[in-house]
């Protein structure tokens, strides 16, 4: 049975059937003849359920202040006052593509986003210092999924309701690796540019500590609306969908005082929102009522009980998911992902005994893999409008900062305490 819906899901995904309907159609499918349910009434139902939220009610309003963000001058100044501080550390302004999608992902949450803004920024300085373009595209690219790894991440927020799991200690989780990664992606910046010393520029004159701290003002307006937003959340005083309402609220005031706020722009910043919204939510509307098929027909139970039986050890069975993601990666988007198999990998995962919120920043990690490997690599697509290169010339640019994802992901399954020490600090154990 399984089988048999897997063909046809994937016969309908090759034949270009969007993905929400085709997740729909085979849980009908599903339904109609292994079940003795009614799909149509459980359709609405899935549908009604899935999207009447109040936890996804974050998933518009982060997307719409990354748009925000996006949209105005915001993103370059934060990468004029991260510039000074990096002239004399290997690599020197290399450094600011990692930093500059660290800051900016931690307030939009998109990847896409995260990639195209400091590109914007980033690259014409670099290529104009006379910094190695190749290795300037592969950080970028890779760089720029940071925007789903640091909190808030829309991804995220998909990944905690399908697994119906705290989206305040998923966000926790995420800072340690996030922070992990940075630190691989940085670190092989600076080791490349020892071993190719000819291929760096020589540093700029040396700035004064007070022109330093002028120059960190642009700093200033992000700094606080991260500051503000990761605070009233560990606190308590609010939940990740008002944090949500206050992300909004902060870039459209900054972006306002900042004279960089117009009707176009704001226009622009809603119906891109909408339209990702809009598109998420369909799908996870799909994946909702494919999962209450796989509900009815016994598939996870019997997934569980089968991985079982085969008594794989823990790192036999992340092995099996990491392969079976990589190759997942190349076709679909990391939203896709994650809806399309969690209905089946969550309750394996749970008989296997490893804890949801770490699963969780292990899948984004994989998701963010997905990002930059071809055919389908948002972060690749973004990249070649920007630079007019071939997707996969800019792929083969992020090879070695695709294995400091690699790394990353081996490191958090060996030492898994590093995504779950925070969130267990924080809030306190999971009973």
């Amino acid at each position: 049975m399984g089988a048999l819906l897997l063909a046809i899901m994937l016969l309908l995904l090759a034949g270009g059937v969007w993905i929400a309907m085709t997740l729909a159609i085979v849980g009908w499918v599903g339904q109609a003849f292994f079940t003795n349910t009614l799909p149509g009434k459980n359709l609405f139902s899935a549908f009604w359920e899935s999207n009447a939220s109040w936890e996804l009610a974050a998933l518009p309003l982060f997307i719409w202040m990354g748009e925000i963000l996006f949209r105005t001058k915001l993103s370059e100044e934060m990468f004029e006052g991260l510039r000074p501080w990096l002239n004399r550390v290997p690599g020197r302004l290399m450094h600011t593509t990692i930093l500059g999608c660290g800051v900016f992902g931690s307030v939009s949450g998109s990847s896409a986003a995260t990639c195209a803004t400091i590109a914007k920024v980033a690259l014409p300085e670099l290529k104009r210092r006379g910094y190695n373009e190749k290795l300037a595209i592969g950080s970028l690219a890779t760089a720029g999924t940071l925007g789903i790894l640091i909190p808030p991440s829309i991804t995220m927020v998909v990944y905690a309701v399908a697994a119906d799991a705290s989206i305040i200690r998923i966000f926790l989780a995420g800072f340690l690796p996030g922070l992990l990664l940075m630190v691989l992606f940085s670190g092989y910046i600076g080791w490349w540019s020892l071993r190719n010393p000819g291929q760096v520029p020589p540093a700029d004159p040396p700035t004064t500590f007070m022109e330093k701290i002028r120059l960190s003002g642009n700093l200033i307006p992000c700094a606080l609306l991260i500051v503000f937003i990761v605070w009233v959340l560990v606190a308590g005083w609010a939940t990740a969908t008002e944090c949500a309402a206050f992300g909004v609220l902060g870039s459209l005031a900054i972006a306002a005082w900042g004279r960089s706020l117009t009707w176009k722009n704001f226009k622009d910043g809603i119906m891109g929102a909408t339209r990702t919204s809009c598109m998420i939510m369909f799908i996870l509307a799909g994946a909702a009522f494919l999962t209450k098929t796989m509900a009815f027909t016994g598939i996870p139970r019997e997934l569980a009980e089968w991985v079982d039986s085969m008594h794989l050890s823990p790192y036999a069975l992340i092995g099996a998911l990491v392969l079976v993601y990589l190759v997942l990666g190349t076709a679909l988007d990391g939203i896709s992902m994650i809806v399309l198999t969690s209905a089946v990998v969550l309750p394996m995962i749970q008989k296997a005994g490893f804890d949801l919120i770490w699963f969780g920043i292990f899948i984004v990690l994989l998701v963010e893999i997905a990002e930059v490997t071809p055919p389908v690599g948002f972060n690749l697509f973004v990249l070649q409008n920007m630079t007019g290169k071939d997707s996969n010339v800019i792929a083969k640019a992020a090879i070695p900062f695709f294995f400091c994802l690699v790394l990353c992901i081996v490191l958090i399954t060996l030492f898994p305490s590093i995504v779950t020490i925070l969130p267990d600090v924080v809030m306190g154990r999971e009973k």
